[in-house]
């Protein structure tokens, strides 16, 4: 490769194709703001009405995970510690098999707006409260990181106006999720779902042309070691193996899929529990299919850089920059191109922080100001609900400005999940899986899991693991023909990658460190479930959980797992829970009930849980 010939820069037409996704973005905005008569009440507004079908949303969850961090992070973590990351395609059916059969259910039989709803329902007011506040919190910190990263990445190699980029995503998609509500989110992700699949096909084309086709690129791999799917080492404290992928990755991405507002508020949108069932399943594609193309970008980007390692060369300051330098390194004759990729990162943040904003919304007006303020009507409810918008968009712009303090990417954004999702999964599990939980026992497991998720988490941003434990494969520059050719040989193990924005260094390091703090990143919101679920029926137990008089609703039943098979009877089979009143006990059949009915006399009462 010619590495004397300089790397491109933007030009007009970038910026053109930058500015019409933005445009689009927002005229769907509009769009959805008058079609249909508007956004009537608070329903529209937040949930789509509950019209919506399976293959938008489906697009719609895909995009909203697929944020820049998995437009920039995925290749560079790839380039860096080979594509065992594609394990996560496993993980990732798991956590869509769990969320449809576990979770999906029960909040769709509930028909209820903000997950928390339940945790009301099911425990009580402070449950639900503690839920919410944990929630606004992780949102709002998750959303800052997601604007932020992509510009700064893409600033430092582009030269694209930084604030200038975070400011356009965050007024552009406050602007459309104001006006539009759910039903614009949802489309205007369906929209940038293909932008980013575009600007991932065109680097991945590109490069195959490059290198002179998919085999050499595979070699280059396999002779770097990037090609390493196989490592069945047990220890939770290697960063990537199999088995922190598939356990540690499964809870991580459960917590996001199963139980957070934004993802679960799309999904309840739809019409039918089975379109609902159907948008998580089509998603499971969507999801692999950007798993693969970010990959293979991680692959084409080795096999391009494979002995001369621009981030070692002190060409790129961090790993999360390799990715826009590859574009302008190979698509600078195509004018327009690298603008498609910067368009396709920013869609990631678009989507991501649009479905955060709506979900903010959603949760502010139903958790913070319906129960307090019961006499509003549902005019100015879709008021508020705007205005809540418009607060959040901002509120993440500020957001934006502290992640710039903060220190590097897709492991900042990982642990938030972790240390603040783990706990709160744990959470809806308890509600949903054990039928003596109650609101003590979820109150005291929900602060221990906190408290254990956020002490690892903490402690392994201070005392980052050492490269033993992350494990990065070498990086050469000896094909580098640059003035700086310093020595022939030079491994990242001189510049260990630390996710922490303040490390605290040369410090002896204690077994406390080594063992507990090193613990993998994918494990922390394993920890925070577990501690919680653990803690939450110790807890139940002696405090009368088994006393309580339980709607078997607020549970996973039998019948919501076999109700799948109820496309091959007749129709008439989908009773609808509120046509008969809960007093009475004949509905279900007891022996399959482990749930105190509701006799009208309590002479007749079962023992509950005593199977």
């Amino acid at each position: 490769m010619d590495a004397t010939r300089g790397i491109g820069t933007f030009v007009v037409w970038d910026y053109v194709v930058f500015a019409g996704m933005l445009l689009i973005s927002a005229v769907i905005g509009i769009y959805y703001a008058f079609a249909g008569g508007g956004q009537q009440t608070s329903k529209d507004f937040l949930m789509g009405g509950r019209r919506m079908t399976a293959v938008p949303v489906a697009l719609s969850l895909t995009a909203s995970f697929m944020s820049a961090v998995t437009v920039l992070g995925t290749p560079s973590e790839v380039y860096r510690f080979g594509a065992i990351f594609s394990i996560f395609a496993i993980t990732y059916f798991f956590v869509v098999a769990i969320s449809a059969e576990v979770f999906l259910p029960v909040f769709y039989k509930l028909g209820i707006t903000s997950t928390y709803e339940y945790l009301e329902l099911r425990f009580n007011k402070v449950v639900r409260l503690c839920g919410t506040v944990l929630f606004i919190v992780q949102t709002i910190l998750y959303t800052g990181i997601v604007i932020y990263a992509p510009a700064l990445a893409l600033n430092q190699v582009t030269g694209f106006d930084l604030w200038g980029a975070v400011v356009a995503t965050g007024v552009v998609c406050t602007f459309y999720c104001t006006l539009g509500g759910l039903k614009a989110v949802i489309w205007t992700d369906v929209f940038q779902v293909g932008i980013m699949v575009a600007g991932f096909a065109s680097v991945i084309i590109q490069a195959t042309v490059i290198q002179g086709g998919i085999s050499t690129i595979l070699n280059d791999c396999y002779n770097g070691g990037r090609l390493n799917f196989w490592n069945f080492d047990p220890n939770p404290l290697q960063r990537h193996t199999f088995w922190t992928i598939i356990i540690g990755g499964t809870f991580t991405w459960t917590s996001i899929y199963g139980v957070n507002q934004s993802q679960v508020q799309r999904y309840i949108s739809c019409k039918s529990r089975f379109q609902a069932k159907m948008s998580l399943y089509i998603n499971l594609l969507g999801l692999w299919a950007i798993l693969a193309c970010s990959v293979l970008c991680g692959l084409a980007l080795y096999s391009r850089y494979h002995d001369c390692d621009p981030w070692t060369a002190k060409k790129v300051s961090a790993p999360d920059q390799l990715m826009p330098y590859l574009v302008l390194d190979i698509l600078q004759d195509f004018p327009g191109l690298p603008g498609l990729f910067v368009a396709c990162a920013y869609s990631g943040t678009l989507s991501t922080v649009s479905s955060s904003i709506n979900a903010l919304a959603a949760v502010t007006v139903e958790d913070l100001i319906k129960p307090h303020f019961r006499s509003l009507s549902e005019r100015s409810l879709s008021w508020i609900s705007q205005g809540m918008s418009v607060l959040f968009g901002a509120l993440c712009i500020g957001m934006a400005a502290l992640a710039s303090l903060m220190g590097a990417l897709l492991q900042a954004a990982l642990s938030i999940f972790g240390m603040v999702g783990g706990p709160l999964l744990g959470l809806f599990a308890l509600g949903i899986l054990v039928p003596f939980a109650n609101s003590i026992g979820a109150l005291v497991g929900l602060m221990a899991g906190f408290a254990v998720s956020l002490w690892v988490g903490i402690g392994a941003q201070l005392y980052p693991p050492l490269p033993e434990r992350t494990m990065p494969l070498s990086l050469e520059t000896y094909g580098c023909n640059s003035t700086y050719n310093v020595t022939n040989w030079v491994t990242t193990t001189e510049m260990p990658f630390s996710t922490s924005a303040f490390p605290v260094h040369n410090v002896g390091r204690t077994p406390l460190m080594d063992n507990w703090y090193s613990l993998s990143y994918l494990y922390f919101s394993t920890l925070g479930t577990l501690v919680t679920v653990f803690m939450g029926m110790l807890i139940s137990l002696p405090t009368g959980g088994r006393k309580q008089n339980l709607d078997h609703r607020f549970l996973l039943t039998k019948e919501d797992f076999l109700s799948n098979f109820d496309i091959f009877k007749k129709k008439k089979h989908i009773v609808s829970y509120n046509s008969h009143p809960v007093e009475d006990g004949g509905t279900d059949n007891p022996a399959f009930n482990h749930i105190e009915l509701n006799f009208p006399d309590q002479s007749g009462k079962m023992s509950g849980t005593h199977l």
